[in-house]
């Protein structure tokens, strides 16, 4: 009889009660934190109180995030936090700059293609927006923010998610590369439904979602590795909010070089969520997907899917 809980053969739980598990740890690893803090600033002035929970939220999320992974690895995984996809090399951050570079580029791509429509005007430049704050320290704000953003969205939603459901999928009746598939669609279809309380969600940017779920798990499952997705999601929003002026996902970042009207039609633009959510967005994924296709191909020679993310290959000593 197989035992539903334990992998006599991995001498680790199965994948679903990992995943649970983790978190969990992760929501104690956070919620804690950040409720600690959150007293501390208690009676602080409102305008202080909303730069301090902005800058220190995403911190502790990925303080929180980074603990909860290390501790996941080492007591439900039985691995090295680098097999979550941390393997530095000099390949590795060519490939990071390469998603700095894709992200950056792809949302020019986005507000030029806007300008020229007549969908945007410029209406003002370095401006602040939180509580009142000049731009550079607002701008510094959103560049903590998006840092962490890219860096525990990635480490999370591929590096250990997506990993866990492909090594559970990988059973003999579905194989490897089916698994890997399925975890890429899970995780992304997970990915979307999470941001669908976002400020300015809609069916319409939950459902577009998915497809940028799937860019960004692009590169992760042609490399193994998370440089490409943290460094184009680093870009995208930021150069999305503080240097375009869109919505990044329903909200309005501080500390931007240019602020903007948009009309123009919803379907194309995204509307108040973002240029993730219209037509636009969802061409500029798809460009940017052959993309990371090509840079795969032209730096490995080949770009298959990498099947060894649904094996569990390597154990450490809780």
């Amino acid at each position: 009889m197989i035992n539903p809980f334990w992998n006599p053969t991995e001498h680790r739980l199965r994948a679903l009660w990992r995943l649970v598990l983790q978190v969990f740890i992760l929501i104690l690893s956070i919620e804690l934190p950040v409720s600690i803090l959150r007293l501390i600033f208690h009676g602080i002035p409102g305008k202080q109180y909303q730069i301090l929970d902005t800058l220190t939220l995403p911190v502790l999320t990925l303080v929180g995030i980074f603990f909860s992974l290390w501790l996941a690895g080492l007591l439900l995984d039985r691995r090295p936090f680098d097999n979550f996809g941390f393997h530095f090399s000099h390949k590795w951050w060519m490939d990071f700059v390469f998603g700095l570079a894709l992200g950056a580029g792809l949302m020019l791509s986005i507000f030029l293609v806007e300008l020229a429509a007549g969908w945007v005007t410029i209406t003002a430049t370095f401006q602040g927006g939180t509580a009142g704050l000049p731009f550079i320290p607002a701008f510094c704000i959103s560049l903590v923010l998006f840092l962490c953003v890219g860096l525990y969205e990635e480490m999370w939603f591929r590096g250990y998610f997506l990993r866990n459901l492909a090594e559970g999928f990988n059973l003999r009746i579905i194989g490897p590369r089916t698994a890997l598939l399925l975890a890429y669609l899970v995780s992304s279809i997970i990915f979307g439904l999470l941001h669908a309380g976002n400020p300015n969600a809609s069916m319409l940017s939950t459902f577009l979602l998915l497809f940028a779920g799937l860019f960004l798990g692009l590169g992760f499952i042609l490399t193994g590795e998370l440089a490409i997705p943290i460094g184009f999601h680093i870009t995208w929003n930021l150069f999305e909010g503080n240097v375009f002026g869109f919505n990044v996902s329903g909200t309005t970042p501080p500390g931007t070089f240019i602020q903007i009207n948009q009309s123009g039609p919803t379907l194309w633009t995204g509307g108040a969520f973002g240029p993730e959510a219209g037509l636009i967005g969802l061409a500029a994924i798809i460009l940017g997907s052959l993309a990371i296709y090509l840079w795969v191909k032209a730096n490995q020679k080949t770009a298959p899917l990498q099947t060894q993310l649904t094996q569990y290959l390597r154990q450490v000593d809780a």
